[in-house]
């Protein structure tokens, strides 16, 4: 195999097949990058058998091959290399040469041959979504997927399409973060569960506009994104996603609107007395037109009032800050309103649009006030 390409775009599709290189495997050849230069245009791929991630590089192919080379040095290589033109050759043993400029590396290469490559199926009726659109609301709700497998259910998103609607939902067993989307073209009902590295990488590698456009494509087993010129193939999670309809009750006693940037500001001068690992709540009491915000810990307290416009009864109710934050940050509104019934039941930020839902369960707390 012989091929030469620019160094940018080398650099480029290695950056974005390594997302899906093993941390650990049994399988000393998934620990490479697999360039494919067989049939006349030049591939990288990488497989950990859960994500398995391909793209096409401009280039040109002098003698078509296959190759496969380490996942760790190839990349730090061809990161050091000048920014100039590579030519990448090997001979029958796979030993590689990388030239660039006055500089070569000699290296050892591996056959292709027992590469995992990634899944292969039938690519009907696509989903069609904005690249944008896709990554702003997987953005905006990854955070609120579980990090431990406890639940696998929970550790990944549910992506539900149903009459043109996409519907993206993340929860954790403490918080709920919900986003609808209309689709801009007709698309049959999907319901898949995707797992959260597949979705954390593969929103890390989109960078397009409103304009360009991502394919989805499903099937029993896996899930494919087809975007630019890259590929990149998930496994899905089986088992049926937790019903959530039953957990958007519309039934509230009060209904409070505030400033957006006025309730995060507060709630991110509060953080600054609580260590990450800390439970201490941030307490919330309302009145007619104030919102009082206090917390309460070894380093000291601070308290704090917010104008507000109520609906319906005072309350007074705890909340991890950090859960609130992250809804905060995802909604780009400049006020906002949230719903509670009681102290103990969870409080729901929404749109009236219903582009949004955020659900944040609430935390036991000493009422000071009580006798």
């Amino acid at each position: 195999m012989k091929i030469t390409c620019q160094k940018s775009d080398l650099l480029k599709g290695v950056n974005i097949v390594s997302k899906a290189v093993p941390t650990r495997t049994t399988m000393a050849i998934l620990e490479c990058i697999l360039i494919d230069a067989s049939s006349g245009e030049i591939k990288l791929t990488a497989n950990d058998l859960e994500i398995g991630i391909e793209t096409i590089i401009n280039g040109t192919i002098s003698e078509r091959g296959i190759v496969a080379l380490d996942a760790k040095k190839f990349p730090e290589i061809v990161r050091k290399l000048p920014d100039n033109e590579v030519t990448i050759e090997t001979d029958s043993n796979y030993k590689t040469s990388i030239t660039c400029e006055k500089l070569k590396f000699d290296i050892v290469g591996k056959s292709g041959e027992n590469f995992s490559y990634i899944p292969q199926f039938e690519r009907t009726q696509p989903i069609n979504i904005s690249q944008f659109t896709f990554r702003d609301i997987i953005s905006k709700t990854i955070f609120s997927v579980a990090d431990n497998d406890n639940n696998k259910m929970m550790t990944g998103e549910l992506l539900e399409i149903k009459d043109n609607k996409l519907k993206v939902v993340a929860l954790d067993g403490h918080r709920v973060s919900i986003r609808n989307v209309d689709l801009k073209s007709e698309t049959s009902d999907v319901k898949v569960v995707v797992p959260k590295k597949t979705l954390n990488e593969i929103i890390k590698i989109i960078d397009g506009g409103v304009d360009d456009v991502v394919n989805i494509y499903v099937n029993d087993n896996n899930i494919i994104f087809e975007f630019d010129r890259t590929t990149v193939v998930s496994r899905i999670i089986e088992g049926d996603y937790f019903k959530i309809e039953q957990m958007l009750s519309a039934d509230y006693d009060t209904k409070i609107k505030i400033n957006k940037k006025e309730f995060f500001n507060c709630i991110d001068r509060a953080s600054i007395l609580v260590h990450e690992g800390d439970k201490k709540p941030i307490i919330v009491n309302t009145g007619d037109n104030t919102m009082s915000l206090s917390i309460s810990s070894h380093f000291g307290s601070l308290n704090e009032d917010i104008d507000i416009v109520k609906e319906g009864k005072d309350i007074m109710i705890g909340f991890n800050p950090k859960f609130v934050m992250d809804a905060l940050r995802a909604i780009d509104d400049e006020e906002i309103n949230l719903y509670m019934l009681n102290a103990k039941s969870p409080c729901f930020i929404k749109d009236d649009e219903g582009s949004y839902v955020y659900i944040v369960l609430p935390v036991n707390f000493n009422n000071p006030g009580a006798n």
